[in-house]
């Protein structure tokens, strides 16, 4: 009995570890200004203490000086072509669709309500914006406003006040992209190299990521194969295109 009390002992101990694991450490920071007022793209990279690395790439932006925008896509066009078409200066892709292409969870496009509020557990956060600010909620404490432009509902939440959100998933890497807010008018899209959602939230929350700003709160979008993300610099087009086309992408645009 004590033999096995030793070994359960042992095993909690193993899995503790592997559920604290560490924190991730910038190495390294390049950044770019957009074609638009205020924008800019930054790719960091980190690593942690067991040797693993991850790349992200964030388009930053101020509310003052940029749309937020949710473009419908039933029509299939890619990321790339969406911002063409729009004039958009960054953008990725946005929620969830369900095998029949339609939208799942909240979502206003240009002040029209095309897809209705739901409550699931995955669906935690609400995207919103209108023509002054940018606000991550969750859902439980969501409530419409009649001045909202544009609200995206997805999930799961990565950040919450300035702290990786606990429980979320530690084993499946994958592609991922996400919105962020900080405490300032500042705000952010991006993608991230593979790494499970659990690795996503303590980076987007690691100490000087941003030197010059605090990531408060993080929400996850659609990833894996959805995941795309495009940014027009004063150097060119960054794009990393989606595997499969999507039903909806979150863009942004000068004012």
């Amino acid at each position: 009995m004590a033999g096995k009390t030793s070994l359960l002992a042992a095993l909690l101990v193993f899995a503790l570890a592997i559920s604290a694991r560490a924190g991730w450490t910038v190495t390294g920071s390049e950044a770019e200004n957009g074609t638009a007022t205020g924008a800019e793209h930054r790719r960091i990279t980190l690593s942690d203490d067991t040797g693993d690395d991850a790349t992200i790439d964030l388009a930053l932006f101020s509310a003052k000086s940029a749309n937020l925008r949710v473009i419908d896509n039933p029509g299939r066009d890619n990321l790339a072509a969406v911002m063409q078409r729009v004039r958009g200066f960054a953008g990725v892709n946005g929620g969830y669709f369900d095998p029949q292409d339609a939208p799942v969870g909240l979502v206003i496009v240009d002040g029209n309500l095309t897809a209705p509020f739901r409550k699931a557990r995955l669906l935690s956060g609400v995207l919103i914006a209108d023509k002054k600010r940018i606000d991550l909620v969750r859902s439980a404490q969501y409530s419409p406003r009649k001045n909202a432009v544009t609200a995206l509902q997805c999930g799961p939440f990565l950040v919450d006040g300035g702290t990786p959100v606990p429980g979320l998933n530690a084993t499946r890497p994958a592609r991922r992209t996400f919105v962020l807010t900080t405490g300032s008018d500042r705000a952010a899209i991006g993608s991230c190299s593979p790494v499970s959602l659990a690795d996503l939230g303590q980076i987007l929350a690691t100490p000087r990521l941003l030197a010059e700003m605090k990531v408060q709160r993080a929400l996850n979008l659609d990833g894996g194969s959805s995941s795309a993300f495009w940014f027009a610099g004063e150097k060119g087009v960054t794009s990393i295109s989606e595997y499969k086309t999507v039903r909806n992408f979150v863009v942004l645009t000068p004012k």
